[in-house]
């Protein structure tokens, strides 16, 4: 699913116009990049909880030349699903895909 698709599904169930619902999207994603680049967590109960971590500095090697090289830290994005959002995704192994 794509943001102008979940911009257009929640002008379907709201009833907000087109730029509206566009807007809504924008702000409640830039309001979670803004607060993780701050060092803060996101957390939406029922659904999880993004947070930034650090991976450390380490050796590894480039796949194609196997030279090794030195990988610097850096920080990364983690989401961690809410129990009932992953026991809801877990039921869908019994459900056939569409």
């Amino acid at each position: 699913m794509t943001k102008a698709e979940v911009a257009n599904l929640l002008m379907e169930k709201t009833g907000l116009g087109r730029a509206e619902s566009y807007q809504a999207v924008e702000v409640f994603l830039d309001s979670i990049k803004e607060s993780l680049q701050q060092g803060d967590k996101v957390s939406l109960v029922g659904f999880g909880t993004f947070l930034v971590k650090a991976k450390n500095a380490r050796n590894g090697r480039n796949p194609r030349t196997g030279e090794q090289i030195f990988i610097e830290q850096k920080n990364v994005v983690v989401f961690k699903p809410g129990k009932s959002f992953r026991e809801s995704v877990n039921d869908l192994d019994a459900k056939p895909s569409s």
